[in-house]
C-alpha cells in the first residue's frame, strides 16, 4: 500500500519517514524547503508492505513557482496513493497552513483515510500537545517523535489498519533494472527522467540544484521483453572545491551512492558544451562503483547535428576512459532518440549479469595469441591454457597461464580490450584474473597461484 506523507515545511515529514523506514535515505536538514520531489520508500510492519511518499512542505498561499511545482508534486503523491499521512507540529500548535491543508484533504481525500500524526513529542510529557489538532476535523491525532521514536509503531498500527491489505504485493522481480541518471548540475537530467516516463514527474527547472535527492521512480519497460525498471534521478555532481554548503555535499553524496545501487549509469552531458573534463570524472566514478556505463549527449537538438564533430568527442572518451563506454545523442525536449537509450541501458544490464559459455571463450582465447603472440621473458614465452567466465555483476574471467611472471600489463590490457570488443562489453567493468598452472613431473595436478591484473 501507499501512503502519501504531506504537511506544511519544516515539520518533520522526512525526519518521520527516515523513521518509521529505518533509513536515511530522506534529506533531513534546519534547512525548510529542502525535500521538492516526490520520493518512495519501502518499509514492512506485521507482515504488511508499506511504500511512504515523501513530499515537499507545502504553504498554499505561497504563489513562488517552485512552490507551486512542490504543490503539484504533493497532489500528485496524494492521487497516487491508498491514505494520506498529515505530518504537524505538535510544539508549534495548529497553524492558518495546517488549516488550509486539512480543508484540501478533506476535498480531495475521496474516501481515503487520512492519518494525523503530531510529531515533535518527545517526551511523554508533551503528549497533551496533540489533543490540540481535533480541531483541524480529521479524527485522532498520534503523538509521534520522529526523533525518538516515541508513538511510531502506534502510527504504523493506524495507518495499517486504514487501509486494506494489498493483493497485488508480490515478491520482488528477480529481473528488476537499476538505472541511475547522473551528472553535471543543470544537464537535462529531470527532463530526461520526464520524457522517459512521459509525465512531468520530478521538478524542471532552469535554476541549477533544483533536484536535491536520489529519486527513485519505478516504471515498466515495454521491451521486449518487459521488465521491471527503477529509474534513478540524482542531484548534480559538481567538482568537490566547487561544493559550498553541508546541503550540496550530502546531496552529492546520495548522488555517488545512487550510482553504487544501480545497475546501469547513464552519464548525462550538455552536448553544447561536449564531454566536459567533468563528465569524465563522473563517468569514472560510475564505473569504479561497478556500475556499467554510458555518456548521453543531451540536449542534441541545439548543437546543429552536422556541425557536432561526435567521432572526435567518441575518440576522446576512450582515450581518456579504460572502459571506453558509447556515447550516444539524445534531446530530452524532443525525444529524440530517447527510446534507443532504454535499449542501450537494458542491453547493458543484460551483458552485465550475462555469461559467455567457456568453449567460446577459449577460441578466443586461441584467436588472439595468433593476432598478437604472448609475451616472453628469459626466453621464456607466456602461455595462455585456458579461459572460463567465473562471476558476473561485474563480470569475472580466469585465465590459466603457465607463468604469472610472464603476464605484462600492456598484454593483460590487450585482453581485456579484446574482450570489449567481441562481446560488447564497453562501459562495463570486468576483471581478468590470471592463474598459474605449473605441471608437477608424473601428474597432471595444478599449484594455482591467482593475481588480479585487470580490473575496471
Amino acid at each position: 500500500m501507499k501512503i502519501a506523507v504531506v504537511g506544511y515545511p519544516n515539520v518533520g515529514k522526512s525526519s518521520l519517514v527516515n523513521r518509521l523506514t529505518q533509513s536515511r535515505e530522506a534529506i533531513v536538514h534546519e534547512r525548510p524547503g529542502l525535500t521538492r520531489d516526490r520520493k518512495e520508500l519501502r518499509t514492512e510492519w506485521n507482515g504488511r508492505r508499506v511504500t511512504l511518499i515523501d513530499t515537499g512542505g507545502v504553504d498554499l498561499d505561497d504563489r513562488d513557482e517552485m512552490a507551486r511545482s512542490i504543490q503539484e508534486q504533493a497532489r500528485a503523491a496524494l492521487a497516487d496513493a491508498q491514505a494520506a499521512l498529515f505530518v504537524v507540529d505538535a510544539r508549534a500548535g495548529v497553524r492558518p497552513g495546517d488549516l488550509e491543508m486539512a480543508d484540501l484533504l478533506r476535498r480531495t481525500a475521496n474516501g481515503r483515510p487520512v492519518i494525523v500524526a503530531a510529531n515533535k513529542v518527545d517526551t511523554a510529557a508533551d503528549i497533551p500537545l496533540a489533543a490540540e489538532f481535533h480541531q483541524l476535523g480529521l479524527g485522532e491525532p498520534v503523538p509521534v517523535s520522529a526523533a525518538q521514536g516515541l508513538g511510531t509503531g502506534d502510527l504504523l498500527d493506524r495507518l495499517t489498519a486504514a487501509v486494506p491489505p494489498d493483493a497485488d504485493a508480490g515478491e520482488e522481480d528477480e529481473d528488476l533494472v537499476r538505472l541511475a541518471l547522473i551528472g553535471r548540475p543543470n544537464v537535462g537530467k529531470s527532463s530526461m527522467v520526464n520524457r522517459i516516463l512521459g509525465d512531468e514527474r520530478v521538478i524542471v527547472s532552469e535554476v541549477a540544484g533544483t533536484t536535491r535527492d536520489a529519486i527513485d521512480l519505478p516504471f515498466t519497460y515495454d521491451g521486449p521483453p518487459a521488465r521491471r525498471v527503477i529509474l534513478v534521478d540524482t542531484a548534480g555532481l559538481r567538482r568537490q572545491a566547487k561544493v559550498g554548503d553541508s546541503i550540496e555535499y550530502y546531496t552529492a553524496l546520495r548522488s555517488r551512492r545512487a550510482a553504487e545501487r544501480a545497475d546501469v549509469a547513464l552519464v548525462i552531458c550538455d552536448a553544447t558544451d561536449g564531454v566536459t573534463a567533468q563528465d569524465l570524472r563522473v563517468a569514472e566514478l560510475a564505473m569504479q562503483s561497478g556500475c556499467a556505463t554510458a555518456l548521453v549527449l543531451n540536449k542534441w537538438d541545439l548543437t546543429g547535428g552536422d556541425d557536432f564533430d561526435l567521432d572526435h568527442e567518441r575518440a576522446r572518451v576512450a582515450q581518456k576512459l579504460r572502459l571506453r563506454p558509447r556515447v550516444l545523442t539524445a534531446s530530452a525536449l524532443t525525444g529524440r532518440h530517447v527510446q534507443r537509450l532504454l535499449q542501450e541501458a537494458m542491453a547493458l544490464a543484460d551483458r552485465t549479469s550475462g555469461r559467455i559459455p567457456t568453449p567460446q571463450l577459449n577460441r578466443f582465447l586461441s584467436e588472439i595469441q595468433e593476432i598478437r603472440q604472448p609475451p616472453a621473458k628469459q626466453n621464456h614465452r607466456l602461455k595462455l591454457i585456458y579461459m572460463t567466465q567465473t562471476g558476473e555483476r561485474p563480470p569475472r574471467f580466469s585465465i590459466q597461464v603457465n607463468s604469472r611472471q610472464r603476464v605484462t600489463r600492456d598484454y593483460a590490457y590487450f585482453i581485456e580490450n579484446r574482450l570489449r570488443e567481441r562481446w560488447r562489453l564497453e562501459g562495463i567493468p570486468l576483471i581478468v584474473d590470471f592463474v598459474e598452472r605449473k605441471e608437477r613431473r608424473g601428474e597432471g595436478r595444478s599449484n594455482p597461484r591467482r593475481s588480479r591484473t585487470a580490473a575496471g
